[in-house]
């Protein structure tokens, strides 16, 4: 089985943001919450609620970001 490298959302008081997704990506989305409920042995986990920790993933984990953000962003 494929383990994600993405833990299941936290709880947190939200700030509501719109945003339009390409149909493809939601449909990557839709999948991607199934494979993660499956793997943590619960149901799929809803598209919208993995936006925020895929993004927080994303941010800690570019080097580029890192540095611009310390302020060596040469």
């Amino acid at each position: 089985m494929v383990k994600p490298k993405l833990a299941p959302p936290a709880d947190d008081k939200p700030v509501k943001v719109t945003v339009e997704l390409p149909a493809g990506l939601h449909r990557d989305l839709v999948l991607f919450g199934e494979i993660l409920g499956r793997a943590g042995g619960q149901g799929a986990v809803e598209p919208v609620r993995l936006i925020v920790p895929i993004l927080e993933r994303f941010l800690a984990t570019d080097r580029g970001f890192a540095k611009a953000r310390k302020g060596d962003g040469k």
